[in-house]
């Protein structure tokens, strides 16, 4: 089976097109589409294998990050996600998109009930740059097969995983801590290694069955080697972005 993405847009997402060109430029198709058709038409989400909430600022963050887009497809389109996600399909949300995962209710599970947050870095400003991250090999994720350590760029002024103590223990007792920050040499490590004070690190996390992904660093913004800052000095070998959206299309390929 091919790789058929929906890429959500409208409202404040801005990085639908990186997202599209992504998802094509690792061999899958991509269309984006307005979330008031998705509102108004949700039986369309049928047509794909792999629903793609972008970056961005959705609603101004005006309610929080992602407030306003989780409570629409909540409230309107709840029923079609949970088919589209029983038949074994792919969700991924970068930025914007796992936050709006996160207050939608679909990470860390996908029950609709919102059990963790994400809020405003510690540093109380937006942070613009590269990170470091490394993945967890006991996750899993379907995303990060196969991967390790990563250096992917992170936008956002709303970064920072909150969560009670019991749903920690969950994350890490199920493995769904699929990324977190560190330094250069792997090790878990504070500000600025760490953009926005998440707990445990965090930058990635996904459901028990591995095919929800929600992370805040974003690889769509890695499709080439030259999008790197120091792919000038010749030690950048590879789009490191691209494993993400390939490791879908393979476990997409014998479906």
């Amino acid at each position: 089976m091919e790789l058929r993405a929906l890429v959500l847009s409208g409202f404040g997402f801005n990085c639908e097109a990186e997202s599209k060109f992504a998802v094509e430029k690792a061999g899958g198709k991509a269309d984006i589409v307005h979330i008031n058709k998705i509102i108004d038409n949700p039986a369309q989400l049928q047509n794909y294998n792999l629903l793609y909430i972008p970056g961005g600022f959705s609603f101004g963050d005006d309610l929080g990050s992602g407030k306003v887009v989780a409570n629409k497809l909540r409230y309107k389109v709840s029923d079609h996600l949970l088919d589209f996600i029983k038949e074994n399909k792919l969700v991924l949300g970068v930025c914007n998109g796992f936050q709006i995962l996160v207050k939608l209710g679909l990470l860390p599970v996908p029950d609709f009930n919102q059990r963790i947050t994400i809020t405003n870095n510690t540093s109380g400003r937006f942070e613009d740059r590269w990170v470091y991250l490394k993945t967890n090999p006991q996750s899993p994720c379907i995303f990060t097969k196969n991967t390790d350590m990563l250096m992917l760029p992170v936008r956002h002024g709303e970064g920072r995983v909150l969560a009670h103590e019991q749903e920690l223990h969950r994350i890490t007792a199920e493995n769904l801590h699929t990324l977190q920050y560190t330094d250069a040499s792997g090790k878990l490590a504070g500000y600025p290694y760490n953009p926005n004070g998440s707990m445990l690190n965090i930058a990635g996390l996904c459901d028990p069955s591995g095919r929800i992904l929600g992370m805040m660093p974003h690889p769509e913004a890695f499709h080439s080697v030259e999008n790197h800052p120091s792919w000038t000095f010749g030690n950048v070998r590879e789009a490191q972005g691209l494993r993400f959206f390939k490791n879908a299309l393979e476990y997409l390929a014998p479906l």
